[in-house]
């Protein structure tokens, strides 16, 4: 099961979490999500845990502690941003409206 750590330091702390969940089950994974851009953390990750439940006593246990000196926001399901699905979605549809007001524009010429 991944769960999801938003609130992340910007600093090296893959160790530290692994730390922080292993005290509560196995850890298959500690990945520290960064822009593919630029290389620096974006403040969020996901840890792989194999036991659903020993991940879910882990979220239970360490919702809102501190690793780096910032408090973790755990979840089991990646929360995907509405507004960017939203915001590609619209971009779609405004594309298509804008291509069909120029199809219209050129069929009234």
């Amino acid at each position: 099961m991944n769960v999801y750590v938003n609130n992340l330091s910007h600093a090296e702390i893959s160790g530290d979490l692994r730390i922080a969940f292993e005290a509560h089950g196995k850890v298959a994974s500690v990945t520290i999500i960064t822009d593919e851009f630029n290389g620096k953390k974006r403040g969020f990750g996901i840890i792989e845990m194999p036991n659903e439940d020993e991940a879910k006593s882990a979220i239970e246990a360490l919702e809102g502690s501190k690793v780096a000196g910032r408090n973790l926001h755990l979840s089991d399901r990646r929360n995907k941003s509405s507004r960017r699905i939203n915001r590609d979605r619209r971009n779609d549809e405004e594309r298509k409206r804008a291509g069909n007001r120029r199809k219209e524009a050129e069929r009234r010429k």
